[in-house]
């Protein structure tokens, strides 16, 4: 079962277009949508969860008109937003209990089994008494996640999982992700480019509505092969190269920047060979796509 998406395009009364003429299909399993603040990654996630209307396109998850039977889709929709609301002084189980009822597990019996099955299932069993205001930003996005899987979704959307959270916490919620992601199609929306790195077999880059690149991330590393190059510059030089178009990031090393440049050939005096990595796709089709922009 995939998720089709065929020409979405939705723009906001201030003029702004958050998505452009936008197809993707996304198939079972983790995929990441990658893209700056601001890219139209929220407004698709919005769109998919039903809560925003687009202006043109079509949306089908197998058989579901996601744009037209919304309630359909929401009866198979797990949904995890950047910031979700919840009860602070209500207890995890107490609070997973009720959104159970919500979602229409009526049986008091069945709603027990379901609650305690899910709050085992993310590591929560021990905390299952404690007050929501009391847990750490994993511990909330764990049970952000087992809320979202009631009602055994066939679609799972992530917004922006795991900012804010410790390294530890990051692992744990990597590896609930990854065994979730292996029979359901799980969309994680993030700025984050490790984070699809570590968890994801195919993605999407996003900017300005615009889509960028979809496919798995290891093809996307084949397009800049030998394009490339890193050097140790001065921090006065740093306007000048990014002025030249090519700059594609820049990072610290003790206390002095590093640049990757990406060229056909090499741009220079001084530049080596890099060995390109995810962060210089995303990087590279970011400065393109927003250099484009400048020129029209």
């Amino acid at each position: 079962m995939d998720l089709v998406i065929e020409g979405l395009s939705k723009t906001y009364g201030n003029g702004v277009k958050a998505l452009d003429n936008v197809s993707l299909t996304i198939p079972k399993g983790m995929f990441g949508l990658l893209g700056p603040n601001g890219a139209g990654k929220s407004s698709l996630m919005r769109i998919l969860a039903t809560l925003q209307e687009a202006d043109a396109g079509s949306v089908m998850l197998g058989d579901i008109d996601v744009l037209k039977d919304k309630d359909q889709v929401r009866r198979t929709l797990g949904y995890l937003p950047q910031e979700f609301g919840v009860y602070p002084k209500v207890s995890a189980y107490e609070m997973l209990d009720h959104i159970a009822l919500l979602k229409g597990v009526t049986a008091k019996g069945e709603r027990k089994g379901l609650v305690d099955a899910l709050l085992q299932r993310v590591n929560l069993w021990d905390q299952r008494k404690r007050r929501l205001s009391g847990f750490s930003g994993g511990m909330k996005q764990r049970f952000g996640i087992a809320q979202s899987l009631i009602g055994e979704p066939r679609l799972i959307i992530v917004d922006e999982p795991t900012a804010g959270l410790d390294p530890g916490e990051r692992n744990r919620f990597y590896n609930l992700l990854t065994e979730i992601g292996e029979n359901v199609v799980v969309i994680l929306s993030t700025h984050i480019v490790q984070d699809v790195k570590e968890l994801c077999g195919n993605m999407a880059i996003i900017n300005k509505g615009k889509l960028l690149y979809a496919g798995p991330p290891d093809e996307s590393l084949k397009s800049i092969q030998g394009k490339v190059w890193e050097k140790h510059i001065a921090k006065s030089e740093l306007d000048g190269y990014a002025a030249t178009g090519k700059l594609i990031s820049n990072r610290l090393v003790a206390g002095r920047p590093v640049i990757h440049i990406l060229s056909d050939e090499r741009p220079g005096e001084g530049f080596s060979s890099a060995e390109p990595g995810l962060e210089d796709v995303f990087f590279g089709a970011i400065s393109r796509s927003n250099a484009e922009n400048a020129a029209r």
